[in-house]
Parts: structure tokens; sequence; C-alpha cells
């Protein structure tokens, strides 16, 4: 066993979530637009969590611990002068929840997610413009054993523990420094963690393949019994991965994925190790990072559903001082972070999303334009 096998962890541990969300209903809440400026996609504006319940727009969520002190109540993160937040954000610990246990490993587990609706449930997969031989692949649920079920129902998933929120860990949003993300702002550069209990030098660089990821803007054409998916190529991309889920009368459910594999999908459209997506773009469950186009038989997709599709970037982890090589060697870090991006989009069958977010902005331009007390007006109505 090497000698940093049993070596404690670190002293103090960062975990930091950047997520881009698009799509969803220009001028509803959280979909952008006037109103969506009202609401800002939850209560109070920037939350905590954000990252995980997906309004549109830029998110960034942190944790912080020390294991030398467990019940921190606040910390400061240097952030550099791009990201329009400078010179630090303000991190508090919440004060209500389950403390998460210090000790409880970070390790890649992959395992089933199991969901149960009612009626039968198509599942069908893979790209083309016509439903492949032996799709769909179908379940009934009132006739299913709970074999079938397990076996219907499996999902590829591997998230690990990224930012949350439990006592004795400041985060941020907190409720003294709730800001917005500003337009057009990055968080390349330095980073630091200071406050009581943090480990002096606790201080890291983030490049631009770690920044907060682009929208996707995904377009879709009719071609009659198919629609053509299209999106711009993405630097930052590792894969894609794209789930409609619709209903076919009152007790049907369809499916599809966008894999060349049977799955269900439910546990990837969330943040993934690095080590998972490449074994999965192996598999061909996941599209590789130069695809820009996937077709959809109308049958698969149906008419009033809801589409998902999510770019995986590559998650970071740092430790200081780094593991050696040497693996007889002693180690002893004193402090590591973690960094998981994501770019998410949702949309509509029919629904061209570039058009409607250009559309929307434009009106709102407008609307602003001819009545600038219009927004002043609404917040007086709703109380904000």
């Amino acid at each position: 066993m090497p000698a940093w096998a049993a070596s404690p962890a670190p002293q103090a541990q960062a975990w930091m979530d950047l997520a881009t969300y698009s799509g969803g209903m220009p001028g509803m809440p959280g979909g952008g637009g006037m109103l969506g400026s009202l609401f800002g996609g939850g209560k109070g504006g920037n939350v905590f969590g954000n990252t995980q319940t997906g309004p549109a727009g830029r998110w960034m969520d942190v944790t912080l611990y020390s294991r030398s002190k467990p019940d921190m109540r606040e910390a400061t993160q240097q952030v550099p002068d791009g990201s329009r937040l400078a010179p630090v954000l303000k991190l508090l610990s919440p004060v209500e929840g389950k403390p998460v246990p210090l000790d409880t490993p970070d390790e890649v587990t992959e395992q089933p997610e199991y969901h149960k609706p009612k009626g039968k449930i198509l599942l069908y997969w893979g790209c083309g413009t016509e439903v492949r031989k032996g799709q769909p692949r179908v379940l009934d649920m009132a006739k299913a054993n709970p074999a079938e079920l397990a076996k219907f129902f499996q999902s590829r998933r591997a998230t690990t523990r990224g930012a949350h929120s439990t006592p004795g860990r400041p985060i941020w949003p907190s409720k003294p420094d709730n800001r917005l993300i500003p337009e057009g702002a990055s968080l390349v550069g330095e980073h630091g963690f200071s406050g009581d209990g943090v480990p002096e030098g606790f201080r890291f660089t983030l490049g631009a393949a770690h920044d907060l990821m682009p929208a996707i803007v995904l377009k879709q054409q009719d071609q009659g019994n198919a629609w053509d998916l299209s999106w711009q190529p993405m630097a930052q991309a590792q894969a894609w991965f794209l789930a409609s889920m619709s209903m076919r009368g009152e007790d049907e459910m369809v499916v599809w994925t966008s894999s060349e594999q049977a799955d269900m999908g439910f546990g990837l459209l969330d943040y993934q190790p690095n080590a998972a997506v490449q074994r999965w773009l192996k598999d061909k469950v996941l599209l590789k990072p130069a695809t820009t186009a996937c077709s959809v038989p109308k049958e698969a997709m149906g008419e009033a559903g809801m589409l998902r599709m999510i770019a995986f970037g590559e998650e970071l982890n740092l430790v200081h001082p780094p593991r050696p090589k040497d693996v007889k060697a002693p180690w002893q870090p004193i402090w590591a972070v973690k960094v998981r991006l994501k770019s998410v989009a949702t949309s509509m069958p029919g629904m061209d999303m570039g058009k409607m977010m250009k559309d929307a902005a434009k009106q709102e331009a407008e609307d602003t334009k001819q009545a600038p007390g219009a927004i002043d007006l609404l917040k007086g109505i709703f109380g904000k």
C-alpha cells in the first residue's frame, strides 16, 4: 500500500460548481426576459443551488470546509477582476440542515436510478431519421416484474459530491452576497480562500478550459418525419448527451436518448467525472465533442415533450502539495479543490431556441425603450 494511501484528508476542501442554462420560455420566471429578471430564477435572485435547479443564466455554487474548524461560520473567496465580482465573495455557513460527515469518501460510485411511472413506457435511442429495428423497447408497468423494472430503468450515473449546503461549511451565494454573475464575466485567473481555519496559501488558478461554459443554442429543422437538431461547436465540451420525454395519450410515456445503447438517461443530465465521460464515449453512450448534429424520428420524440441537452466540461481536481510520484514517499495534502462544469439547454419539439432568445432580447429592449418605467411598475405590483 502506498504511504499516502492512508494519509488524512486535506486540511481544507473547496467545491465549485459552474453551470450555464439556456432555453425554457423567454419572459417566464427563470427563463430570461423582463419577468425573468424580476423573479431572478428564484427567491432573492442568485441563490445557492441554481447550478442544479436550472434557471436560465450562468451560475456558480461554492462550498468550503476546514477540518480544523468544523463549525466555520464565514470565509471569503478572492476572485479575479474578470469576474466583475472582485475583489472577494463573502461565504456564509447555513444555520439549518443536516451536517454532512467530514470523512464521507468522495469516490465515483456508479449506480442505477429507478423511476416507476404508471402505464406504458416506450424507449427509443440513437441519432437517425428513422426508427431503428427492434425499437421501441416497451415496458408495461401493470405487467412488469421487479427484475424487468430494474433492467428497463437502469441509467448510467457517476456523479460525485460537489458544492453542497450544510452547517459549518460557508457557501456562496450567501445572504450577505447574492450578486448575479455579470454578463460577459470570466472566472479565469487566480482564486483564493481565507478565513478562520483556512490554511495560508490556499490559492489556485483557473484557466480558460475551466471557465464558465457558453450557452448551448440548439436549432431544430422539421424534415417531415424527423427533427434535425444542430448546435455550435464548444471548445470546452468533452462530450454531449441529449434526451427527450413526452406523453402519448394519457398513459404512454415516450423517452428518447442520443445514446447508441439503450439508456433512460436520467442519471446523465448532470455533472459526471472525467473518467466516466471518457468511458461512456468509448461505449458510444455519449456523443463525441466534435459532434454538432443529431436527427430524431418524430415518433421517438413526440410533439408535446421536453428536450434536454448537456455539454460536459472537464472536471478539475487540484491538491496541494501534489501527490508525489514516489508511492513510498509520505504525503500530507493541505488543501484541495474540485471544479465541475456543465452547460445545459432545454427546448421543445419545434421550438427554435436561438431565434426565440434573440426575439425575446429584442422585444425586451424595445419595451424598455418605449416604457422605461414598466419594470419599476411591475416591481411595485409584485412587491420586489
